[in-house]
């Protein structure tokens, strides 16, 4: 029997205690749970007012380092965000992530095929992590736990993208790519911006950025991956081919319509819950662009 390291145990016996306190005292913190005996110990939970789901992990240093570098793309361009933001929201509507634990995809999972998308584009709209990492200055070296973080800070040593794809052609062409994307062969590798071989069996294979030989999405299964690339695809001819059609007879279209579709046997309730939800991510995409629009101008 494997012993379990002092340093582990201690993560888990402090985020239990930590779990704990959530679940009693914190205000608008429901569905706690604790993920103690996965690969990274973890509190899970859902703040109700915002909306938003956390993750509480303990000495997780490279989780640092992975937030810092999805914060640097979203600052790159203001359509990183606003992409991220909405097919998140399109997962959530149809059932693909889950702020449960199992076999779903998750939220990371899908920021990072949103990244990948972008460097596949031509012109792409982002650089790899390799290319980010070339650009490093001495200072911005790091090596966390035999694994190489490095990668630059400085948005003013990075270029600014040729492409001007708007929002909405990038939207159809990410759900066109994953909906044709041969997940039984290749992986997703932000770090090189390129397809490879799978390096083992998985039913979707997205690379660790910093933990090269660790598969993020290791959890998911391949009914899974089927449903998304079968919702891909239908969203995407949701809103090549039927959007003039949906305008003429008054019902929803463009992003309205991939959203509502999976609530529409929901009721009446459910339906003003995910207009509300449309509302604020169209005011949140006209705020993005216009902000990007403000920079390029300045």
């Amino acid at each position: 029997m494997r012993r379990m390291s002092s340093g582990r145990l201690a993560q888990q016996k402090i985020l239990s205690v930590i779990g704990e306190c959530i679940e009693s005292f914190g205000p608008g913190c429901n569905e706690v749970q604790k993920i103690l005996n996965a690969r990274c110990p973890l509190i899970r939970f859902t703040h109700q007012s915002s909306g938003l789901q956390c993750d509480l992990t303990a000495d997780n240093k490279i989780a640092l380092i992975s937030s810092e570098l999805l914060y640097l793309y979203g600052n790159l361009d203001p359509r990183v965000r606003a992409l991220v933001f909405t097919l998140r929201c399109w997962a959530r509507v149809h059932g693909v992530t889950s702020y449960i634990s199992g076999h779903w995809i998750t939220n990371f999972s899908i920021t990072l095929m949103v990244l990948f998308f972008l460097q596949k584009r031509e012109p792409p709209v982002i650089p790899t992590l390799d290319q980010l990492k070339s650009l490093a200055g001495k200072n911005e070296k790091f090596i966390i736990d035999g694994q190489d973080c490095t990668f630059v800070r400085d948005l003013n040593k990075i270029g600014r993208s040729a492409n001007t794809e708007s929002l909405d052609k990038l939207l159809i062409e990410f759900l066109e790519f994953y909906g044709k994307f041969d997940f039984k062969t290749s992986c997703i590798d932000i770090r090189k911006g390129v397809e490879k071989n799978k390096p083992e069996a998985a039913a979707l294979y997205i690379q660790n950025p910093f933990e090269q030989t660790l598969n993020i999405s290791k959890n998911v299964n391949q009914s899974q991956v089927q449903r998304f690339v079968t919702l891909a695809q239908e969203s995407a001819f949701i809103l090549q081919d039927q959007v003039e059609k949906s305008r003429k007879k008054g019902k929803p279209w463009g992003l309205a319509s991939i959203l509502i579709a999976a609530s529409s046997a929901k009721g009446t309730n459910n339906r003003k819950v995910i207009a509300a939800q449309i509302g604020d991510l169209l005011d949140s995409l006209r705020d993005s662009e216009n902000a990007g629009k403000k920079q390029v101008e300045h």
